[in-house]
């Protein structure tokens, strides 16, 4: 029964290979590890605003084929940071390339990590992470009680008395019991999945494949070891419950009130864990680094192209070639080569321009951060990245929509001056004011954000804004084709500014009333003329 049981997980971890979870995702826990983690070593943390605009939770569900929540929780801050260099990216894609090629090893590891995919796994986290509670005042008593709960039953072979003594001590020692509980359920869920990740850490340490991630990660085993003990406690705690036979449970209730076992082993663990940190960080970093390299190898299997990135030196040049965004089915492959000068896309809306813009941003993430990229080729300097594709209006701190957009601007131009290689999107640029402070207002903003070692990929509707910034900028387009009664894109990335204009058309294809089409139609030659008569 057991083998068989065995045989059907391994055969599922095969099948599920190269496929995308099917599971829920709880990203309040998902994301518990990324917040509280000191990121001051990072090149860049991607703001939240960014992670909006690029549908970062829709590309961490498509990405995420670890099997631990540890793994889960270590591949989301993988993800929402960019590293400062490439130091172990060698020594990672030998492993990647051993989880693709061996799957023998690939499923004994999973196996492994599979151990800590329950739910309580997330919780580890907070043992290194969070401030433990302190010892109450009362614990001193709690002691002296216990105490007296030992000696009083010795004494009861030579004074049947002591049991009013025993009786009494135990009806004050229920009161701390119980007001003791909702000290104990903060750690009922993350105590025993620490021995869980023990063990785990320590069984995928015997692979000597899998040393070289942390060579001294059995200083950090042991060290937890010598706790293991005390910690046993809470496993059994977790396992205890009144569904899992209702007199043991009562006995062990019993023991416990009687010699208040539960704050008694409980901040003992806490005041030795508080001093062990480091060795559980180590513990949590090394299971997790190998489960996200194991779900990068499943999320390449998985794709019909992809390439490993080029980190260039070369500052202002960006080359990709057969780029596509990973959420769009069949999606479109474009090339695109960026050297010097920022891109200005044109285009109508549902062309691709922004989804374009998208692609360029998610292949940046994932390049740096996970060393793959959905491109036949790929390369960029390493950069921050800064968007303003998403805006809405802030009802709570009643903001326009345009002030906004203002706010979120300005802080791109702040950070354009940060003495690094910025990558700036941004989608339909002051769309919130009048047309002509917009292409003013436009211009000026982006001829700012391309200056240094900056790129910007801006779309606009605007041919006026393309034409005052030719110089400073390539000039690309996507184009639709209009018939009787369709309007087909093609999502091809084209040269130049957009040149034919199908709005009105769209319309009439739509059945408008014919006076509508008419009258628009002539005001928007009267507008060519007045355009036309000012540029001369």
């Amino acid at each position: 029964m057991i083998l068989n049981r065995k045989n059907k997980k391994r055969d599922k971890l095969l099948a599920d290979f190269g496929s995308i979870k099917s599971d829920s995702f709880d990203f309040e826990l998902i994301e518990n590890y990324f917040q509280k983690k000191d990121q001051s070593n990072t090149f860049q943390v991607l703001s939240y605003k960014t992670c909006n605009d690029l549908d970062f939770e829709e590309l961490f569900m498509f990405i995420d084929r670890t099997n631990s929540k540890i793994g889960q929780q270590f591949l989301y801050n993988q993800l929402r940071t960019i590293p400062l260099n490439d130091e172990k990216t060698i020594d990672h894609e030998k492993l990647i390339d051993e989880f693709s090629n061996n799957q023998n090893f690939r499923v004994s590891v999973q196996e492994q990590l599979s151990k800590l995919s329950d739910r309580d796994s997330y919780y580890i986290s907070s043992l290194f992470q969070d401030e433990h509670l302190k010892a109450p005042k009362w614990l001193f008593a709690a002691r002296l009680l216990a105490f007296t709960s030992v000696f009083s039953l010795i004494m009861l072979f030579f004074n049947p008395k002591m049991v009013f003594i025993i009786f009494g001590v135990f009806l004050i020692n229920i009161i701390i019991h119980y007001t003791n509980k909702k000290n104990l359920y903060q750690y009922v869920s993350s105590l025993p999945q620490l021995l869980r990740l023990n063990s785990v850490a320590k069984n995928l340490f015997k692979n000597e494949k899998l040393r070289g991630i942390n060579p001294n990660l059995p200083i950090s085993i042991k060290i937890i070891d010598k706790v293991r003990n005390r910690m046993t406690f809470f496993r059994m705690e977790s396992k205890l419950q009144p569904d899992t036979g209702v007199m043991l449970w009562i006995f062990f209730e019993f023991i416990k009130i009687l010699f208040l076992l539960e704050p008694l082993f409980l901040f003992n663990v806490l005041k030795q864990l508080d001093t062990k940190r480091k060795e559980i960080a180590d513990l949590f970093k090394y299971v997790g680094q190998i489960d996200s390299l194991i779900s990068v190898a499943s999320l390449r299997n998985g794709l019909e192209n992809f390439c490993l990135p080029e980190v260039t030196t070369e500052q202002k040049i960006i080359v990709a070639e057969e780029i596509y965004h990973p959420l769009i089915p069949d999606c479109i492959k474009n090339n695109i080569r960026v050297n010097n000068k920022s891109i200005l896309l044109t285009g109508s809306n549902m062309s691709g321009k922004t989804s374009f813009i998208r692609t360029i941003g998610i292949n940046l993430i994932t390049g740096l951060s996970l060393n793959t990229c959905f491109a036949k080729q790929f390369s960029a300097p390493r950069m921050k990245l800064y968007s303003a594709i998403r805006i809405s209006d802030d009802l709570m701190n009643d903001r326009s929509y345009y002030f906004e957009e203002v706010l979120t601007i300005k802080e791109m131009i702040d950070k354009s001056e940060n003495g690094v290689p910025n990558l700036f999107l941004l989608d339909e640029i002051f769309k919130g004011t009048n047309t002509v402070e917009r292409i003013s207002a436009g211009k000026a903003v982006l001829s700012a954000l391309r200056k240094s070692d900056n790129i910007v990929f801006v779309s606009t509707h605007d041919i006026e804004l393309a034409d005052l910034l030719k110089d400073e900028y390539e000039l690309y387009h996507f184009s639709e084709k209009v018939d009787h009664k369709t309007v087909d894109f093609d999502y091809k990335l084209k040269d130049g500014k957009l040149k034919n204009r199908n709005a009105i058309r769209i319309l009439q294809i739509n059945d408008y009333p014919e006076n509508i089409i008419e009258e628009a139609i002539e005001i928007s030659k009267d507008l060519d003329k007045y355009r036309v008569a000012k540029v001369l």
